[in-house]
């Protein structure tokens, strides 16, 4: 039950969820600094106004109405600020990861770290300082730094200037912040993801998207019909693909051993029942929000399903001749998959938010056991995709998140958290499974290293291997407390594996 020999052990952060020092070094204003923190039982959330202070609030998922502008609202409090502090903290935080043994470490960029406002002609030198610290701290404890170089952030500055990523010039803003970090860290960093989860962005929290595009002009293929929300967000994604892609072939005349990956969320996906049309529906779903943009990364298309959708519903993204050539310049060279849990579809007569056509219902699946967040627990699962995407694809495969989330406390100075062990081991198990059956996986990076603020619900939600003491409204001391997963997962690595931890089960 070993793994190969080179297996990459490690675990993952977002800048965005784990870094604070939001006004440090230089560092500009981002979307997410603005969004406020949040619970189980309310959402976080952005404030927006215009010029006439008409104000809106603007949920995870949601478009921000043209001419209004994101700001900070007294008495509301915004934990990204502060995060947990890594900004403080990275040699403390560095040392815990090389003594769980880590073999990589998967962190992103800040981009208003580097670039404050997004459009700056010069990088800003004290946030590649930073960054230049974190790396050789990692380089230190032979920890391979895994780079993304955009994981769900952008400058405000981007977003209300430009509109965000439907702007074709974020293509050429995000070129010259790569280049940046290609550059600097060309001999130092081998492992890089462009984008994070491409297939599940929305709204203006990671796009930077207006509404009303009657005024952003914003456009089908088809004709001159404004595009609807969906359409806008296809628009913004292409942007993306192709500024990944360009960044691919940029990264390889910069040091063609550099290894260039792609990543998107997978999540498997079950018929309600073996009925004839929920069946269909699962299956397309899984082809529409996974499969479809890793033929993108992979092999350079756009997936006929994917376009043949579009042209329905008049929303085909206005392309340049030449992206067809940049796509296929620019594929990666392994697979980034995030994997947390399955969901279970069938046709009914409610509504909601996914757009194939078609109106579903998100159901619980009888034979699987959820968490707090109604997120299921199914490792079986994680062979089958595994198997699926490698089948598809013949890429390798890098595990880039995975993880349980818990309501957390600590007792006694300790924090036993027997859940997420049980999580670990099961899915591990079924890594080694795939292995076996002759899936090439590279790389395990466990979601998270740490506690880090929850996109969704702040830090009442936790996923790390280490506590961090602060909660949603109180940043405290940001102590750090190893808990009982830290130590499981240090076994695993020093074993390469499950071994012994496997038998004694």
């Amino acid at each position: 039950m070993s793994f190969p020999k080179n297996f990459l052990w490690g675990g993952a952060t977002a800048a965005n969820q784990y870094e604070g020092g939001w006004q440090e070094g230089g560092r500009g204003i981002a979307v997410h600094d603005l969004i406020t923190n949040g619970t189980k039982d309310e959402p976080r959330r952005i404030f927006c106004k215009n010029d006439q202070d008409d104000e809106v609030t603007i949920q995870m998922g949601e478009c921000i109405p043209y001419g209004y502008v994101g700001f900070l609202k007294e008495g509301y409090y915004y934990p990204s600020h502060q995060a947990t502090d890594f900004y403080h903290h990275y040699k403390e935080d560095i040392a815990l990861m090389a003594e769980m043994g880590f073999k990589t470490y998967r962190l992103s960029i800040s981009w208003t770290r580097i670039f404050p406002n997004g459009d700056d002609e010069t990088p800003n030198e004290e946030g590649l300082h930073f960054y230049d610290n974190v790396i050789d701290e990692l380089k230190k404890h032979n920890i391979e730094p895994l780079v993304t170089i955009l994981h769900f952030d952008m400058p405000l500055n981007l977003a209300t200037k430009y509109g965000g990523w439907i702007n074709r010039k974020l293509i050429d803003f995000y070129l010259k912040f790569a280049k940046v970090l290609f550059e600097r860290w060309k001999d130092k960093v081998t492992y890089w993801i462009t984008v994070n989860e491409i297939n599940v962005l929305g709204g203006y929290w990671t796009l930077g998207l207006a509404s009303n595009h009657r005024k952003t002009g914003a456009h089908s293929n088809q004709g001159e019909t404004p595009l609807e929300d969906a359409g806008i967000k296809f628009q913004s994604i292409h942007h993306m693909l192709v500024a990944s892609a360009m960044a691919n072939k940029m990264a390889r005349e910069i040091n063609p051993h550099f290894m260039l990956g792609t990543m998107c969320a997978l999540s498997g996906i079950y018929p309600a029942t073996c009925h004839p049309d929920d069946v269909a529906l699962a299956y397309d779903m899984q082809d529409m929000m996974a499969f479809a943009p890793m033929e993108t990364y992979v092999y350079g298309i756009i997936s006929p399903l994917v376009m043949n959708k579009w042209r329905k519903e008049n929303t085909v993204p206005q392309m340049f001749k030449e992206d067809e050539q940049i796509l296929k310049s620019g594929t990666a060279d392994y697979l980034g998959v995030n994997w947390y849990c399955t969901q279970t579809v069938g046709i009914s007569n409610s509504k909601s938010g996914f757009n194939i056509g078609v109106e579903l219902d998100i159901k619980k699946n009888p034979y699987l056991e959820y968490g707090h967040w109604d997120w299921s627990y199914d490792p079986k699962a994680l062979k089958m995709a595994l198997k699926e995407c490698y089948a598809r694809f013949k890429k390798p495969i890098m595990i880039c998140e995975n993880g349980w989330s818990e309501l957390e406390t600590v007792e006694d100075g300790k924090v036993h958290d027997q859940k997420r062990i049980d999580y670990l081991h099961d899915h591990i198990k079924q890594m080694q499974n795939a292995i076996d059956e002759g899936v090439d996986l590279i790389g395990y990076q466990h979601w998270s290293f740490i506690d880090i603020l929850s996109s969704s619900q702040g830090f009442d939600k936790r996923y790390g291997l280490v506590f961090v003491d602060r909660d949603n409204f109180n940043i405290k001391n940001c102590q750090r407390i190893k808990k009982d997963s830290f130590y499981y997962y240090q076994s695993v690595i020093k074993n390469n594996g499950l071994g012994e931890i496997n038998e004694e089960r």
